[in-house]
């Protein structure tokens, strides 16, 4: 990992985005790691467009600013594709995560990723629904993100998972996102 890993995180309000984030943002603290994850948003509604942020080091974060140049993308509504440039800001060899079932070829061009950059695609939001039974498609990200960032495991993912969701939610709905996350992890593919 480089000194600093940046990423920025697409969706809309009420899928989950933010809280995916924090998660995982959370994840990698518990795995010994300095993090950072905060929003953006516009107005609070819900569907409405938003991006969310980590910033994840080895060493103590100092700087407090907007992530400019993520490495990672994480697109969760692929809508989004067609009204935002989420490549905005990439470096030569960002990585994006595209929650998608659509034709790659379609998804590249989308994003006009270069040669040297990476997409892999995930279907979270089917994931959601098999394992939540809602478009949720917030944990099968995180365990994508993880699977795909390499930088904390999928044990530490779904420990995080169990903690965050369990002050709020009932055991089905956390064993749901639980399965939702290891089969993010599991069903992320490079495209």
């Amino acid at each position: 990992m480089s000194e600093v890993l940046e990423i920025r995180w697409h969706g809309r309000g009420g899928q989950g985005t933010v809280t995916a984030a924090k998660v995982f943002a959370d994840a990698c603290l518990s795995g010994g790691r300095y993090v950072q994850a905060f929003p953006e948003y516009g107005p609070e509604r819900s569907g409405a467009p938003l991006r969310a942020y980590n910033r994840i080091s080895s060493k103590e974060l100092r700087v407090h600013c907007p992530v400019l140049h993520p490495s990672i993308v994480v697109v969760a509504d692929p809508t989004l594709l067609d009204g935002i440039n989420v490549a905005e800001g990439t470096p030569e060899n960002a990585i994006f995560i595209v929650n998608s079932a659509k034709d790659p070829a379609e998804i590249k061009a989308k994003i006009k990723a270069t040669p040297s950059q990476r997409v892999f695609l995930v279907d979270a939001t089917k994931i959601a629904m098999d394992c939540i039974g809602r478009p949720m498609p917030n944990s099968p990200l995180v365990g994508s993100l993880a699977k795909v960032s390499g930088i904390v495991s999928l044990e530490t993912i779904l420990e995080d998972v169990k903690k965050s969701f369990g002050k709020k939610f009932a055991k089905k709905v956390i064993d749901g996102n639980l399965e939702a996350a290891k089969r993010g992890y599991e069903e992320v593919r490079e495209v």
